[in-house]
């Protein structure tokens, strides 16, 4: 029989219908668990659920019934792959399943920067319009979405599904070659030139140790002064003091961010410690999270244990 732990089952709503594996088994959850507890918790655990619970190797060496990490999430960051290979652990993860919310998500957060929304909601609570005298007031640039240039950077379902609704409100789409790359592949841009080019830059990368603080001050360096940029992939792709630095000095317009380097984000993130910024807008992890999403994403992941108990290697990495 196989003992069954989700590590943090608090990631997924209450409201969301769960189904469990179709085989026998015993199953245990929590709703979070801190690093001190995910020995205790796994020790007897042959199928391990985590969502963003790190399983590294120090851990995984001290798990000697585990068979199967069931990633409830695409990003693999928090699991130690090498190590999973090495030792016949298999892992999967969730693929495709938040193509249409994240986009959603992505496109909102261009509308409300581009469209200034919470400058202007701002302004009226602060009695501006009342001052102002007039019917309509324009403190803020207004500016179109329609016929911007979208710098896309990772090529992915995610990327694609972005870029695909992008276009369909007449965006034009760049997809940036890899940073240092000396030759573009076919479809590519350089990266340097999307940056400059670009009037918004959305991101959908993995983090990497190549990829970790791919947009820091350089990079922001060489972005228009209107242009915004978007993360709803990994916190680690930007560097968040560099990203602030040029939002205060305006040398770019305005950032969408739902992704950190810790989250939940500490007080001392600088990112936190200037959310009342009027250009900067800020969410919790939640692009990927419509109801439909997280619907799909757990009947995923329970296919996914349910294909590895099988003998089926279904999204495995």
């Amino acid at each position: 029989m196989e003992t069954i732990v989700f590590l943090d089952h608090g990631t997924i709503p209450a409201h969301i219908s769960f189904p469990r594996p179709a085989f026998c088994h015993q199953w245990h959850q929590h709703d979070t668990t801190t690093p001190s507890q995910v020995i205790a918790r796994l020790q007897q655990a042959t199928i391990a659920i985590t969502n963003k619970v790190i399983l590294n190797s120090q851990v995984l060496a001290q798990l000697p019934q585990l068979k199967f990490i069931a990633i409830a999430a695409t990003g693999t960051n928090n699991v130690d792959l090498d190590y999973c290979h090495n030792h016949n652990i298999k892992v999967a993860n969730i693929q495709g399943y938040a193509t249409r919310s994240v986009p959603e998500h992505v496109i909102a957060m261009i509308f409300a920067l581009k469209r200034n929304l919470a400058s202007y909601q701002q302004d009226i609570t602060n009695g501006e319009w009342q001052r102002q005298q007039q019917f309509c007031f324009f403190t803020h640039s207004i500016t179109d979405v329609a016929g911007s240039t979208l710098g896309i950077m990772g090529n992915g379902s995610l990327g694609q599904a972005v870029a695909t609704v992008a276009k369909a409100l007449g965006m034009n789409i760049l997809f940036a070659e890899h940073a240092g790359a000396t030759q573009c592949r076919d479809g590519y841009h350089p990266f340097e030139q999307v940056l400059r080019e670009a009037d918004i830059i959305s991101l959908h990368c993995p983090l990497t140790a190549t990829t970790k603080n791919m947009i820091a001050a350089p990079q922001l360096a060489l972005m228009k002064s209107s242009a915004i940029i978007i993360n709803t992939s990994r916190g680690g792709l930007i560097n968040e003091q560099a990203l602030v630095d040029a939002l205060l000095s305006r040398q770019i317009a305005g950032a969408g961010i739902d992704v950190f380097t810790t989250e939940p984000a500490l007080p001392s993130n600088p990112l936190i410690a200037h959310s009342q910024l009027p250009n900067l807008i800020l969410t919790p992890h939640v692009a990927w999270g419509s109801d439909s999403a997280i619907q799909t994403l757990v009947n995923q992941l329970i296919d996914n244990i349910n294909s590895f108990h099988q003998g089926s290697d279904k999204n495995q990495l």
